[in-house]
């Protein structure tokens, strides 16, 4: 693969053969950073689960204490008192078969996140296609299929995020921006492991966290030691 000059500039400043502790790590990602644009630092950690197995599924979500320095559109499936709720909480859209319908018709995907009420998901399965590919299918175990969808939306808003292992056995998942310096991304790194390792699946055996890489958008992966989680 053909690279840039400014990722193999970065790429020098990386020991490839070194497992960072969690501070000096941090500072040699935010060195790579040579982007004119905020970039995201990313977490990918590969797990030893099988996700070919239901009970070694990995998927959740956890509320960073710094957010991930996006601003995140929710739309919100519901209906009465509770598309009110969702409404002053904060909701970009709220609604149910006229969204439904302008995301089927017009193939209308203007947010990052879809919350629903329980009573909603009947109507939600009609899209259950063209959510599901794009990871927007409202899921009770990711906290987006509730009856308390103001609370949803409020920790959406304040930088939640979900977490789900792939078929390759990795989570990816954004912990904030460069811009957040190495305290708030270690803050948020540490929240999203904590979080991981709560959801170690019973029938996973051996070293559960295998490795840990972090990486800014368009920058080099940086390895770091997965042991000091």
């Amino acid at each position: 693969m053909k690279r840039g000059k400014k990722y193999l500039e970065s790429a020098k400043l990386v020991d490839k053969q070194k497992l960072y502790d969690i501070k000096e790590g941090l500072e040699v990602v935010l060195s790579t950073h040579k982007a004119n644009f905020d970039q995201t630092v990313e977490a990918h950690i590969r797990l030893g689960v099988d996700p070919r197995h239901a009970d070694q599924q990995v998927r959740g979500a956890v509320v960073l204490p710094h957010g991930t320095g996006k601003k995140v559109k929710v739309l919100v499936f519901a209906k009465g008192d509770k598309a009110t709720e969702a409404q002053n909480a904060g909701a970009d859209y709220v609604g149910d078969e006229d969204l439904v319908n302008k995301i089927q018709k017009e193939n209308w995907f203007d947010f990052d996140v879809c919350v629903a009420t329980p009573d909603m998901m009947g109507l939600v399965g009609r899209i259950g296609r063209v959510l599901g590919p794009k990871g927007l299918m409202p899921n009770p175990k990711s906290g987006t299929v509730t009856m308390d969808v103001a609370k949803a939306v409020a920790d959406i808003k304040a930088g939640k995020v979900e977490y789900r292992v792939d078929k390759t056995s990795i989570v990816h998942c954004p912990i904030g921006k460069v811009s957040f310096g190495t305290e708030k991304l270690e803050e948020n790194l540490r929240t999203l492991m904590e979080a991981i390792i709560k959801a170690k699946p019973a029938a996973a055996k051996g070293t559960y966290i295998k490795s840990l890489v972090l990486a800014t958008t368009m920058g080099p992966g940086v390895k770091f030691n997965a042991l000091k989680f």
